[in-house]
């Protein structure tokens, strides 16, 4: 079984044998050499919190950002969906290449673990169990559902360029034979009280990366893992920390800093990645975030007069891409209300339409200002 979850142009060599990952908590570790790394992450991730929490019902707001890291997460992984073709998919719109559609059902599948996983959160504690059902809901009817999906594998995987064999492989994980001890020491390290829970978080996703305990599918799981870890350690007051966009950015390096620990155990220098990448990440969503917030609080003063206001804003923020259909329903606002806000709305430029209406298929209007920061890639201090 081969993945190629680890870039094939990266220049460091593996020995074949399957990898005999460190145990947790790590025994020998530079703490010093991390201590500047570490008060700049802390710092920038609860300037973030504090945005959250500054913000009336955030799932809504940002439902955008979410969407957004289901199609970078997914990116990493080789898919070509963009963001403006799967919120046209969920307002409806269905993409006439078969292999453009399959990776947008991969986007969507990655919303809907996230959100499942979320939920979860509230009833027992993150654990393995969580993470199988992630996989499950990722892979479910998308390519790799016939791989043992919701299932710890129970074969040899590696990593390397499509098509390789074992013996080609720029990486081979844990034997499954080790897998199950390595996985039992990943849960309890998982609930271990690390002096930095964000450095903690940034041996955990490398841990799993190396255990790459599925046939397929590590790599989004993996990333998944990441706001929930935060959720759950209270560093952030809701599962909503996204840092896709910064590991799309430096994919290389993402890939050489992963690999290095495993050629020769530079923990050190993996985290002092992860940390910067945290850094760099937490003020991009906070400067996305703090422009979503600011938009809301000026369109509020520009809707048209209506006694819905608050449903206009949430439709709108939840679905920046939609029908009238759809904005009835995150709106239920009544369809005759909503065929007049909509005519209001294009009248005042606040949306505009996307796809014209013909014979039987609606219009689909957008709401381009929000996309603009949504999209916004020059965001990293």
């Amino acid at each position: 079984m081969n993945a190629d979850s680890l870039s094939p142009t990266t220049s460091l060599r593996f020995p074949i044998a399957p990898h005999h990952p460190d145990r947790l908590p790590l025994e020998k570790l530079d703490w010093g050499r991390l201590v500047g790394a570490l008060g700049k992450a802390n710092r920038a991730i609860a300037q973030y919190d504090g945005v959250l929490r500054s913000i009336p019902n955030p799932a809504v707001l940002l439902s955008p950002l979410t969407t957004s890291e289901a199609v970078l997460s997914s990116k990493i992984e080789g898919t070509q969906a963009t963001l403006q073709e799967v919120l046209e998919f969920e307002s409806g719109r269905e993409a006439s290449d078969p292999e453009r559609r399959a990776d947008i059902h991969e986007v969507v599948n990655y919303r809907k673990a996230l959100s499942a996983a979320r939920e979860s959160l509230g009833v027992r504690p993150l654990n393995l169990g969580t993470l199988r059902n992630i996989h499950a809901v990722l892979l479910d009817s998308v390519r790799g559902h016939t791989k043992a999906r919701g299932q710890f594998r129970t074969s040899q995987n590696w990593i390397g360029t499509h098509g390789t064999n074992i013996g080609q492989a720029r990486f081979v994980p844990p034997s499954p034979l080790d897998l199950p001890d390595a996985l039992t020491n990943f849960e309890r390290y998982l609930h271990h009280d690390e002096s930095d829970p964000v450095a903690q978080l940034g041996i955990l996703h490398a841990q799993f990366e190396i255990l790459h305990p599925f046939l397929d599918g590590n790599g989004r799981v993996g990333r998944i893992l990441i706001p929930l870890f935060l959720f759950e350690k209270g560093v952030l007051k809701s599962p909503m920390f996204y840092l896709s966009s910064y590991l799309e950015t430096h994919r290389q390096e993402y890939y050489d800093r992963l690999l290095a620990v495993t050629a020769c155990g530079d923990w050190e220098g993996w985290l002092l990645f992860f940390l910067e990448a945290v850094r760099a990440q937490s003020n991009a969503n906070s400067f996305k975030a703090m422009a979503i917030l600011n938009l809301r609080d000026n369109l509020k003063k520009s809707l048209p007069r209506t006694g819905y206001a608050i449903e206009v804003l949430d439709a709108l923020f939840q679905a920046p891409v939609f029908r009238q259909a759809d904005f009835a329903r995150y709106s239920n606002i009544p369809k005759a209300s909503v065929i007049r806000l909509i005519s209001e709305l294009q009248k005042k430029g606040i949306i505009t339409v996307l796809h014209a209406g013909k014979g039987k298929r609606p219009s689909v209007f957008c709401f381009p200002r929000l996309l603009e920061i949504i999209d916004r890639e020059d965001v990293f201090q």
